[in-house]
């Protein structure tokens, strides 16, 4: 009797307990505001520039406007006889969606559906020829990208690459980068490549292209061309396509051998029909073509429930003549027909007629059966000759001189950003810019972007507490098991009164079992268990207390600055 009456009472304690929490709803609810606000104030680090040095790097810092020129040219429009002015305004400003490192400023694009275009020179032209190239800049579409472009140029190094004229039509020497419009989502890789022999020039397109990411978060893209004339793609550091520059794009680099002769033609008397008509073969005389293909089914019968006098459609009875309704200019008035809803309850309506089946004696037209051709020859083709445009480029990665980078894009959405454009020969130095920028940034961005998604709202108890205790409980107890099952963390987070409570309910439990093994332990009774149950709801809230406010607290620490170099240095 003793051990009955100690689980009642621990029951009775989780019950006041429940109700404890439930009767400071309004307390509770503030509190864990307050721990959601705390988890939402992300604490960013302070941009600091790289040290790195490179042929090229680029952080958009304040004097970025000694570098950098928008262009006044017009986009020439080979499809049409428009050219169209680069209107788009170019910006440096901080990111406005999902904010990374504090004072990270990036270029941005400024106005949606404009043409943009804006370049800066290289402090000394960048030659290529026996290196490795490494190209890598981060993209943030703030507004994501449903139709535009969002890919770099690296210009050819000429006289004429004046920066007020920076155009589509500029000579390029490799175009990198993503994009997007329509049914197109690709990361573009193109290089221009010289035919030695007549000087003309033609673009290479990688074949398969990766997929571009298309997110509100940063995204950096990388380009790795080896000597060796393999090359690499990476996305937020991931290697997402690889190959050769001589076996993974279209036109391929070096032309073929042999070419078709254009002089050869097809002799008039070549048959390259490899089978005909049997002429010897001969119709059957009990072939039947014009047998129809389905006849009348004469076994079926009409089912006993069909209605033949009933009509499948009747005029709508619910259906009421229209208050403007003239009947001398608009005519008589008819209702709209509807089913007729006696057809529904029966197998059919109207007058009956045979369901149709497939004619056994039906073959259609006769023709010759087939027979390989007796003077057949094959497939002409024309001959082969040497090409006389034939030759080999075996080091197409010792691309021509370049001398600036541009972005030239089109786009109908605005906010694009870029920044921390790396361009040089190391492979390292890229990585650790990486670090230094993009993997810091990330996981802020990946925290703000998951903070601002909608949360899932509780559905409020059938009961309330006052109502109806035991359900109240019982429900919020069974709520709480099954998104612990899921996602015990969460589960803590959305119902901690429920944790606390179970919480308290095992402790008294064990506490209760302990003492009615004790020798002399006098019974716990029902009011005990209530002012045991408040005590414990006391301890219970003034803990979760304590720990909202530690929290805040650790908010509220100050913000470790962004070093510039890895760790490991």
């Amino acid at each position: 009797m003793r051990l009955n009456t100690a689980l009642a009472s621990a029951i009775i304690s989780s019950a006041t307990l429940l109700g404890y929490v439930h009767a400071d709803d309004t307390e509770f609810a503030s509190a864990s505001d307050a721990t959601s606000s705390t988890s939402i104030s992300i604490q960013r680090p302070t941009f600091t520039p790289s040290t790195l040095k490179a042929p090229f790097l680029e952080q958009f810092t304040d004097d970025w406007k000694k570098r950098w020129t928008p262009s006044h040219a017009k986009k020439q429009d080979s499809s049409s006889n428009e050219d169209w002015a680069y209107v788009g305004e170019w910006s440096v400003e901080e990111p406005t969606v999902f904010k990374g490192i504090e004072g990270d400023k990036g270029l941005v694009v400024k106005n949606a559906a404009a043409h943009h275009a804006i370049s800066a020179k290289f402090p000394k032209k960048i030659d290529n020829k026996g290196k490795t190239l490494v190209v890598q800049y981060e993209v943030k579409l703030q507004n994501s990208l449903v139709c535009g472009g969002a890919y770099m140029k690296l210009l050819q190094d000429n006289k004429k690459l004046h920066a007020e004229e920076f155009s589509n039509a500029s000579p390029y020497v490799i175009m990198f980068g993503p994009d997007k419009c329509g049914t197109t989502n690709k990361v573009h890789f193109i290089f221009r490549h010289k035919n030695p022999k007549t000087g003309e020039y033609e673009e290479k397109h990688l074949n398969a292209p990766p997929v571009a990411r298309t997110t509100k978060v940063t995204s950096v893209y990388t380009l790795i061309v080896k000597p060796d004339q393999s090359f690499q793609i990476f996305i937020d550091g991931d290697s997402v396509k690889n190959g050769t520059l001589l076996e993974d794009f279209t036109p391929a680099v070096n032309p073929p051998k042999e070419i078709d002769d254009p002089k050869d033609k097809k002799p008039e008397d070549w048959v390259d029909d490899a089978q005909i008509p049997d002429p010897d073969a001969k119709k059957p005389d009990d072939w039947d073509e014009d047998a129809p293909y389905e006849i009348a089914d004469l076994d079926a019968t009409k089912p006993d429930d069909w209605l033949e006098d009933e009509p499948v459609n009747i005029p709508d009875p619910e259906a009421e003549k229209p208050e403007d309704w003239d009947d001398e200019e608009d005519g008589d008035w008819i209702a709209p027909a509807v089913i007729n809803p006696r057809c529904k309850e029966v197998s059919g309506c109207g007058p009956w007629n045979r369901p149709m089946k497939k004619n056994p004696d039906y073959k259609g037209k006769w023709a010759a059966p087939l027979i390989d051709n007796p003077v057949y020859k094959g497939q002409w083709a024309p001959r082969k000759i040497p090409n006389p445009g034939y030759f080999e480029d075996k080091t197409p990665a010792n691309f021509e001189p370049m001398g600036a980078i541009g972005f030239e894009i089109w786009t109908m959405q605005n906010d694009i950003l870029f920044d921390n454009i790396y361009i040089g020969h190391s492979i390292q130095d890229a990585e650790t810019l990486r670090k230094e920028t993009f993997d810091i940034k990330k996981p802020i961005e990946a925290a703000e972007e998951e903070a601002q998604k909608p949360k899932p709202e509780e559905e409020p108890p059938s009961v309330s507490f006052s109502e109806d205790p035991v359900s109240y409980v019982r429900e919020k107890v069974e709520t709480f098991i099954g998104l612990a099952r899921e996602n015990p963390v969460q589960a803590v987070q959305e119902l901690p009164e429920v944790a606390g409570g179970l919480g308290a309910l095992l402790a008294t439990i064990l506490l209760v079992i302990f003492g009615t093994l004790r020798l002399g332990g006098s019974a716990a009774t029902p009011k005990d268990a209530v002012k045991k149950g408040k005590e414990v709801a006391s301890a219970a809230k003034e803990k979760n207390e304590e720990a909202i406010s530690s929290a805040t607290e650790t908010a509220k620490g100050g913000a470790t600055k962004r070093t510039t170099r890895p760790s490991a240095e």
